[in-house]
């Protein structure tokens, strides 16, 4: 079984925000692949689909940003679930709009969801997918918590859908591959 899990805020204030782009990509992949069950447990909405011949879990805390480890952790315990078998996907300041990097591991670069997630874990070896929205000009809260502009909307579009391909590959292929062929 893999575990996808979404970095995102929940509400629907919130559901077109920067912050919450790792939602959209669960939706897009929720989308192309249907979903079998959806379940809200471990302060998480969780959906169940088939992928590639396996399991997976479709993940979206619903703990607010910085307190997403407290979702994750419990879930992982729960399902039984490896470190290598998590991708975290969530948004990243520091790659331009549009841009994707899949990562094996490493630090949380400051993103308090990603920081909640590596102490709750208490590790920092786990698959990520960073989504970049690029680096703020004035405040980085009002930033991330602020909508795409109308000229980053078809970037975004793409972005999303280029996401839902490499996790689709991460699923079959695993990360070294996934790495290599979209790195």
């Amino acid at each position: 079984m893999k575990v996808i899990v979404g970095l995102g805020n929940p509400g629907k204030k919130y559901s077109d925000t920067r912050h919450n782009i790792g939602f959209r990509v669960l939706e897009e992949v929720a989308r192309r692949h249907g979903v079998q069950k959806e379940e809200s447990r471990f302060d998480a909405l969780i959906a169940h689909i088939m992928l590639g011949g396996q399991k997976v879990l479709l993940v979206k805390p619903l703990t607010y940003m910085n307190l997403s480890g407290k979702a994750v952790q419990p879930l992982l315990h729960w399902y039984k679930a490896d470190l290598s078998d998590l991708i975290v996907v969530y948004d990243d300041m520091d790659l331009p709009v549009g841009n994707l990097r899949l990562r094996a591991d490493g630090g949380s670069g400051g993103h308090k969801g990603l920081t909640s997630v590596i102490e709750r874990l208490g590790s920092r070896e786990f698959n990520r997918l960073r989504l970049g929205i690029g680096r703020p000009t004035d405040e980085a809260i009002d930033w991330v918590l602020g909508t795409f502009a109308a000229d980053e909307k078809e970037l975004v579009k793409e972005m999303v859908a280029g996401a839902a391909d490499r996790l689709e590959y991460w699923v079959e292929q695993g990360i070294v591959r996934a790495m290599n062929e979209y790195n």
